[in-house]
């Protein structure tokens, strides 16, 4: 029999009314645990706690969070390859990149360790003689959180930690696909003191879970990082409710890299592989468009075929491995239907796109790039979410920008040139929340904000200190002393 890993409500481990396996996509055979699903109730029962413990948390000295959020931060930092592991087993990223993720963690819980004492207000003199002008930030209350399953480590980290830096509580949803990380995170922070109710963990289904975190009146704030479909719900529910709900919302995109025929091949060729397929290409900010210029198109298709040819698709786990699986069959079936509708758009398959067998059964899926696209076709307007990528040819920069910029998101986007000028224009011209150059668009610092535009994200930023514009309210008092 696996494990069975609990829900944590009020501050103590509970069962849920069900559970459910947490299967490893490099080894179907592979079960890691058995993880509770919250029942409605229990879901009730959670937000009700995190109320409870919201007027001493939110009056708690910033040393005392400091101390709880440096202590998980430590310890995630000393088990960075053991949490690593976990994510590499039930995600599918490589093992390399599933550690990296579990160091920004403990990363991201220092910085907002710090980021607890740090937080300050403001004084102004007033218009009005003798009056005092007071702006303070105060936390917002019970924050319900819904992540997702590409990120299971960080974007819980992202959330959590400034959350509660802030004096907020919680009530966390993590993707019902990958709860190993998020529970690791619950137990990590229940031993370091985290006070009861304070952090609560819920298990299951959105339409069960994360719907009652959506609907309750005591829920004043939502974080929710998924698809673009979900998060209109979200935002839906969220002001139709009463009380209206603060929300934050981070969802697709379909991100650009264009390459400029002064770009250096191997830099250019490097960002695409890295920001199209690393990751098994699962990420928001993944580079799926290639946007290059016809003076280098065909040595840039050729470069990059040639690279894709000696990355090596295995189980996850494995030394030497670039891609590991896709997360789950539902999403390699996504994946393959994008594939199919490119092939019936017109599009030439320069590269890839079989399935792959290995030595565990597993979603593996060769990385795929197609060709002799344009930009009006499904395949680049739509998010596969998958190792999928496909290029685009064009005459000029002008054009390039222009297709850069003709989509419904804007997340992330780069450009590869060494024009410093047109490096300056594509940066102030770009319609993306976060431009690169030289860089693959996916890959990004844990002490800056993250966030899109158009249909990318909406609410205010995550990370970094632009995560108290969410995570706090402004108060502002007046005095006239007497």
């Amino acid at each position: 029999m696996s494990d069975l890993y609990k829900n944590l409500i009020g501050g103590e481990w509970v069962e849920g009314h069900a559970a459910r396996p947490n299967i490893n996509p490099s080894n179907t055979k592979d079960v890691i645990g058995e993880y509770a699903h919250a029942s409605r109730g229990q879901a009730e029962q959670a937000i009700a706690a995190a109320k409870a413990a919201f007027p001493a948390w939110s009056r708690s000295t910033p040393q005392e969070r400091y101390e709880i959020l440096k202590k998980a931060s430590d310890e995630i930092l000393a088990r960075k390859e053991e949490l690593g592991r976990l994510l590499s087993r039930e995600e599918g990223k490589t093992l390399p990149e599933g550690i990296g993720e579990a160091t920004r963690a403990g990363q991201i819980f220092a910085f907002f360790a710090g980021e607890a004492l740090r937080l300050s207000g403001e004084k102004l003199a007033s218009v009005r003689p003798g009056v005092d002008v007071d702006m303070t930030r105060e936390p917002v209350g019970v924050v319900g959180m819904i992540t997702p399953w590409n990120f299971p480590i960080a974007i819980p980290a992202w959330k959590i930690a400034p959350a509660l830096a802030y004096g907020n509580t919680v009530v966390i949803k993590p993707a019902d696909l990958v709860p190993g990380c998020a529970w690791a995170i619950a137990d990590i922070l229940h031993r370091a003191g985290i006070p009861k109710g304070v952090f609560n963990l819920v298990m299951g289904r959105g339409s069960e879970v994360g719907q009652i975190i959506l609907d309750h009146p005591d829920v004043t704030a939502i974080s929710f990082t998924g698809s673009v479909s979900t998060g209109r719900k979200v935002a839906l529910a969220a002001v139709s409710g009463t009380p209206m709900k603060k929300v934050q919302l981070e969802m697709g995109g379909k991100n650009p890299l264009v390459v400029l025929d002064d770009a250096d091949l191997k830099t250019a060729v490097e960002c695409a592989v890295n920001g199209a397929f690393f990751s098994t290409g699962q990420r928001c900010t993944a580079s799926s468009r290639l946007i290059v210029q016809d003076g280098v198109h065909d040595k840039f298709v050729d470069a990059v075929v040639e690279r894709l040819k000696g990355l090596v698709v295995d189980d996850a786990l494995k030394s030497g491995v670039h891609i590991g699986p896709v997360v789950d069959q539902s999403q390699l079936d996504q994946d393959l239907k994008y594939i199919s509708i490119a092939k019936d758009e017109g599009a030439k398959l320069a590269w890839g796109g079989e399935l792959l067998n290995r030595e565990t059964p597993g979603f593996y899926l060769q990385p795929a790039l197609f060709t002799e696209t344009t930009n009006q076709m499904r395949i680049s307007r739509e998010e596969v979410f998958g190792p999928v990528a496909n290029v685009v040819r064009v005459k000029s920069y002008d054009e390039a920008l222009s297709l850069a910029n003709d989509t419904e998101f804007g997340l992330s986007s780069g450009i590869c040139t060494s024009s410093l000028k047109h490096a300056s224009h594509f940066r102030r011209n770009s319609e993306a929340g976060m431009v690169m150059v030289n860089l693959p668009t996916a890959g990004v610092d844990y002490h800056v904000p993250f966030g899109g535009r158009k249909g990318s994200s909406y609410g205010p930023r995550e990370q970094g200190a632009y995560a108290r514009e969410f995570y706090t309210v402004v108060k502002t008092a007046y005095t006239l002393p007497v």
